[in-house]
């Protein structure tokens, strides 16, 4: 419930600004003890993936901008303990009320770098703070969570004038790179001041180390890594190295934002390294790519020459090489979804600069003030995920075409399951009570004969002669099929399953039918060849699985279905039943089994095991029930279940209790809990049901009932209501509705009649629906046209 919710909306964050990233990972990628993940990465390591920071969504940066910095230290700030830059009072518990701060410090560390307020990529910010606070705002929430930015921004402005209160806010910078891309020189270029050993000609970091500095009062804090050598037999080992001292180190002090270096210059030339990227992947985990912003050094180069001889455009080149390395990130994660922020960077001391000294790209970009938005930017987004605890279901690596149901569906799932414990599917208890008068006449053997006329007699009928020869039809069918009904239960209440056994025929003797002429390919046009089988048996049950939208040109075969359904001895009862379906690309299978032991006390024990397929995994669940009647009228029972996907365990148990009152009123509470993965969930229903006179022949019943559901500490109260009636002879009517304490809800009619003026009906109300709709829509255009002129 809550679970899908928030991925659904966070989906619709990240798609609404045009970016294909998610608006937040999940936060088994931040926490110390990861989480089960619901969809593995296929060959991808998992153990690492709480080792990095969270995720932000930017762009490329805008061309122009005439940012500034200045790195004019100012006293430095005392960093918070616990590691949370966003808010340092205690008293301040409520996440809106952190998040309102945040943005607030968003903006006045805007004002402090002199970066644009109305630059793009400071607008999806804004923008996605809004939307995930909406998210996570409560009713009573909501008019503070819709906070003008135009008075966060009078406010920020205010407290950035005077100072108070003191800005906290710090960044902590992962560097990762080949040896000799500009990592070192781009930490001193933006620390102001040379606080790393740079050399041209060999590896200047030989450990990792936090190189710290204050840029306008802000702390920054890198942790500067030594550089990866191009990959090769001799060099992966020392890689491999290299990054286990990183993995290391930031599981010690996670970082806010992560970097990876790569020279523009020489992408071009085919100087990428996949397999370089592809061991990165291994060791620190796919997730590692969610914080991740690329950076292009030697962004002043010359550039190359294209195909009519000229220099390609700077825009076109910076664009191709993104592409380069975006595919091979996609590559060394297997998936497509991600898509990284490029910054570019020029360290060179005769880089091109302005009037004020600072260096300029060939675009014309301040490439300083760039590298700092982006990572103010990866830092408030990632704190306003963590406060808002918004936990994004996207996974990298391979597509699934299926997830996992959220808890409160599959705790609703195990309350509403229902053991079938006789051979044919029939409910027992619903038998006894129906029947229960044995000794009783039947009704229909005392009824007078009937002369069924011929078709030329009942057109001769008036039409209250015809209505009431209809109804005398329509009850002696009713009674017949109740007497049907009631032998069919006294049968196999008396019969004993041991005599049963023995004198149990065989199968039916084999008779030759001649040879079919089968054509030499299974064409679609000749059906022939899907009647040729064999038959071993009459205990199976099997039936195709029809898709009218079939590629056949009568009729499509999508499945099959099988059943069977065996008493094995006098009081143990076996079901099986399931279906497959394949198309070209996948394979479903679905298969329910039960073993049910009847004990001569009264108890009846059962067994389970449920197997579906979701993707390329399979849903495993092992279920156990007791079903004791301790009146004739009242069966309790409990039942726990056991499902498996993946490397995740649900553990659930339930327990029941049915009430029936002069066989037509039933009464069923239930309730259940449900946990696993690091989740917990309970609930339960409460259902009365109101029984037609001819029920169970004709399946008349209104039911209501009740739910209530807890999940994540939020309480969901529900409530359902279901008819299902004949409207005549030939026409049956289910209408459903239901409504949750959150506003939310259905109303669902469905109509089944073989009668041709109902079908008429049902068409002509249709077509009045369409020609008022448009009728309105016109209306509606003339109003708007009027309005102009």
């Amino acid at each position: 419930m809550t679970s899908i919710k928030d991925w659904v909306f966070s989906q619709v964050i990240s798609k609404s600004i045009g970016s294909t990233r998610p608006l937040s990972a999940s936060d088994s990628f931040l926490s110390q003890e990861p989480q089960n993940e619901e969809l593995g990465n296929r060959g991808l390591t998992q153990n690492n993936a709480n080792l990095i920071s969270r995720p932000v969504s930017t762009e490329i940066p805008s061309p122009s901008s005439d940012n500034q910095i200045t790195q004019n230290p100012l006293p430095p700030q005392v960093e918070n303990s616990s590691g949370s830059n966003v808010i340092t009072e205690e008293k301040h518990t409520d996440p809106l009320a952190k998040v309102e701060a945040l943005q607030i410090t968003f903006l006045r560390l805007l004002r402090r770098f002199s970066l644009f307020q109305d630059d793009l990529t400071v607008a999806k910010v804004l923008y996605r703070i809004h939307l995930a606070t909406l998210i996570r705002a409560g009713e009573s929430d909501l008019k503070r969570a819709n906070l003008k930015i135009g008075r966060a921004r009078v406010i920020a402005a205010e407290q950035e004038e005077t100072g108070l209160p003191q800005l906290d806010f710090s960044l902590k910078i992962l560097v990762l790179g080949k040896t000799g891309v500009g990592k070192s020189s781009t930490i001193n270029s933006i620390l102001g001041e040379s606080k790393v050993t740079t050399d041209a000609f060999r590896p200047a970091t030989d450990r990792v180390q936090e190189i710290v500095g204050i840029v306008n009062g802000i702390k920054i804090s890198f942790i500067d890594t030594p550089g990866l050598f191009p990959s090769s037999t001799n060099s992966d080992r020392k890689n491999r190295k290299i990054l286990h001292s990183v993995k290391r180190f930031i599981k010690k002090s996670r970082p806010d934002v992560i970097l990876y270096f790569e020279r523009l210059d020489l992408i071009s030339m085919g100087n990428h390294d996949f397999p370089l990227l592809k061991l990165i992947t291994d060791v620190l985990g796919p997730a590692i790519w969610f914080s991740t912003n690329i950076v292009m050094t030697h962004s002043s180069a010359a550039l190359p020459e294209g195909q009519n001889g000229y220099p390609v455009s700077f825009d076109s080149y910076v664009s191709h090489c993104t592409q380069v390395l975006q595919h091979h990130i996609h590559q060394s994660i297997l998936d497509t979804k991600l898509e990284n922020p490029v910054i570019l960077v020029e360290n060179h001391r005769h880089c091109k600069m302005d009037n004020s000294g600072k260096k300029v790209l060939r675009n014309g970009q301040l490439w300083m003030s760039q590298f700092m938005l982006f990572c103010i930017c990866t830092k408030i987004l990632g704190d306003v995920n963590t406060l808002l605890e918004l936990e994004d279901s996207m996974q990298l690596g391979p597509s699934r075409n299926s997830r996992l149901p959220s808890l409160p569906h599959l705790l609703s799932s195990f309350l509403k399951h229902r053991v079938k414990l006789s051979s044919n599917g029939a409910d027992n208890e619903t038998d006894e009570l129906s029947f229960s008068d044995t000794e009783e006449e039947d009704e229909y053997d005392q009824l007078p004969p009937i002369r069924i006329l011929t078709k030329s007699q009942f057109k001769k009928l008036t039409p209250s002669q015809e209505k009431d020869y209809l109804d005398e039809l329509d009850y002696r069918e009713t009674l017949y099929m109740k007497k049907q009904l009631k032998q069919e239960y006294m049968a196999r209440k008396e019969k004993d399953p041991d005599d049963n056994i023995e004198s149990q025929e065989g199968p039916p003797e084999a008779i030759m039918l001649p040879d079919m002429s089968v054509p030499p390919s299974f064409d679609s046009d000749n059906p022939v060849h899907r009647f040729r089988c064999l038959v071993t048996s009459d205990r199976w049950l099997a039936r195709p699985v029809l898709d009218p939208h079939g590629w056949d040109h009568d009729v499509g075969f999508d499945g099959i279905n099988l059943e069977i359904a065996a008493q094995l001895g006098k009081d143990i009862i076996t079901c099986v039943a399931g279906q497959m379906s394949k198309d070209k690309q996948d394979f479903n299978i679905q298969c329910e089994s039960t073993a049910a032991y009847v004990a001569p006390s009264g108890p009846t024990y059962s067994v389970g095991l449920d197997v579906q397929s979701a993707g390329k995994e399979l849903i495993c669940s092992v279920r156990s029930n007791t079903k004791v009647k301790t009146h004739k009228y009242n069966v309790a029972e409990c039942g726990v279940s056991v499902m498996s996907f993946g490397n995740q365990y649900y553990y659930g148990g339930k327990i029941e209790d049915s009430i029936s009152i002069k066989k037509r009123v039933d009464l069923k509470t239930n309730g259940g809990v449900i946990t696993g993965g690091g989740q917990f969930g309970y609930g339960g229903s409460f259902e009365a049901t109101l029984k037609g006179k001819d029920y169970p022949v004709r399946e008349e019943k209104t039911s209501l009932s009740v739910s209530v559901l807890s999940f994540k500490k939020e309480t969901v109260l529900g409530g359902n209501i279901q008819s299902d009636f004949r409207l005549g002879r030939g026409t049956r009517m289910s209408i459903n509705a239901n409504l949750n304490s959150r506003n939310m809800g259905q109303v669902c009619v469905r109509m089944n009649s073989s009668e041709h003026m109902e079908i008429a009906l049902v068409a002509v109300v249709s077509l009045l629906r369409a020609l008022f709709r448009k009728k309105s829509n016109n209306n509606f255009s003339s109003s708007e046209t009027t309005e102009t002129g």
